[in-house]
């Protein structure tokens, strides 16, 4: 009897263990699940809409540029908006200051200068103002000499350094402003180190300023001059081209606000100064500036077929430090502005609702946090349970297949990397959101700026490349070399690895599995390094 009591005790944990189990996974494990799905569920719809309106927007005003560019009966094109804009721009030029913020720009600094130096525009009428805040010694000379250099060509340029740097690009931009030739222009036009404006810049964006007073910022769109380096640049251009081909055409075209992305515009001074000029109280000083001059009844025009060309990240340490200030940015200026919004009594109740709903919420938060909770997260939990939770697959399949054919539409040459692609932005989702998360909570990190590396151009980041290749190479000969690896990801690979092997083993039936490897192997390949070019440290 006491051997059978002994075998019954020994049984006896493992079936309680299983029972406690089954009363917490269907008390809440399983309706917490549920009500994971149809959250997930609402923002992916609330994404979608947003989505197939901005669509719809573009597709009308594409159809609208089609009619206006017919040719006429008499075989004489009908005349654009663009046509006028050189002869009023040859009328009347007036004072336009150039800033161009930098900060230890080694290899892009001559590219910027001289492309800005070389717009056509009145000499009198024009002045370059470099802003280098660079710690380097070597490379400050390298700057100055430089803008020694197109001076004494004839440019009036002028070279500007700071001693310390106090609010980084805002704060420098802000001192600039403050200069005693800088105070009798009526227009800035602002670019980074890596933009190197056309000659007509100028000429096709300060006569929208010049026509409408009501005008405060007109925004060129952006060109990379790398976008084949790798499969991270390009997948990075179709991302982008989406943001410009379509959200900042539908805020020009509908609500005459969209964010300023910092560079590639050209501000009226008098709408800057009502704003209340550059703030450092989060890392977007471009999108807060753009905000609180949209408060103020200012309204913004985009120019989507003027480009400017600039680089793109091309190693994954500088592009997970870019899409981390670009998502808490501006999660933490939607708690500091929400107020400041419901206050305002310049805009309407429409324009309030398009910042809040659709700019903030929808773009800024909703649509980072769908992306890793549901498809990272909820989507493997979902398996675990072996399907107790009902998971639509309109949700999981069909709104997540349009969404991302939308964006292909704006890069048709890279259609063949939308699973890469996919696959690639559910990785950074993870980041994103938690990016996203601090800002909200201003956290720490709220407030991390780091300078986003650059090469110059695709030439000179292949040549950097092929120079750390071949030292790689000669350091294999006499030891082993290994690449930088993210802990992050590769956690993220083995618990939707594990998921994946669980779903072919017990369950299977929705082939969720043929995701989750795929997904995983994404995860690794991250992980270990795999993405963007290496880079000499």
């Amino acid at each position: 009897m006491g051997r059978l009591d002994g075998g019954l005790g020994a049984a006896t944990p493992p079936s309680f263990v299983r029972a406690a189990w089954q009363a917490v996974r269907w008390s809440v494990v399983v309706p917490a699940l549920q009500l994971a799905v149809y959250i997930c569920a609402a923002m992916s719809l609330m994404l979608f809409l947003e989505r197939l309106y901005m669509a719809a927007v573009v597709t009308g005003l594409w159809l609208r540029r089609r009619r206006r560019h017919r040719v006429a009966g008499d075989g004489q094109r009908v005349l654009d908006d663009d046509d006028d804009l050189e002869a009023d721009a040859g009328r009347c030029c007036p004072m336009v200051l150039v800033q161009i913020p930098m900060f230890n720009e080694g290899q892009v600094y001559r590219l910027s200068i001289g492309a800005a130096c070389g717009m056509s525009w009145p000499s009198e009428r024009l002045v370059i103002q470099v802003l280098d805040d660079s710690t380097n010694p070597a490379i400050r000379e390298l700057v100055e000499v430089e803008c020694a250099r197109w001076a004494r060509k004839g440019v009036r340029i002028c070279y500007e350094n700071r001693s310390n740097r106090n609010g980084y690009k805002a704060g420098a931009m802000r001192e600039g402003l403050k200069k005693h030739y800088a105070r009798d222009c009526e227009f800035v036009a602002i670019f980074d180190a890596d933009f190197q404006p056309d000659s007509d810049f100028l000429r096709r964006t300060v006569p929208l300023l010049q026509r409408d007073p009501g005008v405060g910022l007109v925004q060129a769109r952006w060109r990379y001059v790398n976008a084949d380096e790798c499969i991270l640049t390009r997948i990075q251009e179709m991302s982008l081209n989406y943001h410009f081909a379509v959200e900042q055409e539908v805020g020009s075209a509908c609500h005459a606000f969209f964010g300023f992305n910092g560079t590639a515009g050209v501000w009226r001074v008098a709408a800057l100064a009502d704003a209340g000029g550059w703030k450092e109280r989060t890392t977007v000083e471009d999108m807060d500036l753009a905000v609180r001059a949209s408060l103020r009844g200012w309204r913004f025009v985009y120019v989507g077929d003027l480009v400017v060309r600039n680089e793109l990240p091309s190693t994954f340490k500088a592009y997970r430090y870019q899409q981390h200030r670009w998502s808490c940015g501006p999660a933490n200026l939607f708690r500091k502005v929400l107020p400041e919004i419901l206050r305002s009594d310049r805009v309407s109740l429409g324009k309030k609702f398009h910042l809040l709903y659709a700019f903030f919420f929808v773009r800024k938060v909703v649509a980072h946090l769908v992306t890793f909770l549901f498809y990272c997260v909820v989507i493997p939990a979902c398996v675990l349970v072996q399907g107790d939770v009902r998971l639509p697959k309109y949700v999981a399949m069909y709104v997540p297949a349009l969404i991302t054919l939308l964006n292909a539409a704006c890069t048709p040459r890279s259609c063949h990397l939308l699973i890469f692609w996919i696959l690639f932005e559910n990785v950074m989702s993870m980041h994103r959101s938690k990016a996203a998360i601090i800002g909200l909570l201003e956290a720490s990190r709220a407030n991390e700026w780091v300078v986003t590396d650059k090469l110059g151009s695709s030439k000179a980041a292949a040549a950097v490349v092929a120079k750390k290749k071949k030292q790689q190479l000669v350091r294999s000969r006499c030891c082993s070399t290994r690449r930088e690896m993210h802990v992050l990801e590769l956690a993220m690979g083995v618990c939707l690895l594990y998921c994946a092997v669980y779903d072919i083993v017990f369950f299977g039936r929705d082939h969720y599995y043929m995701y989750l490897l795929l997904q995983s192997a994404a995860a690794f390949i991250v992980g270990f390094g795999y993405v963007g070019t290496t880079t000499p440290s």
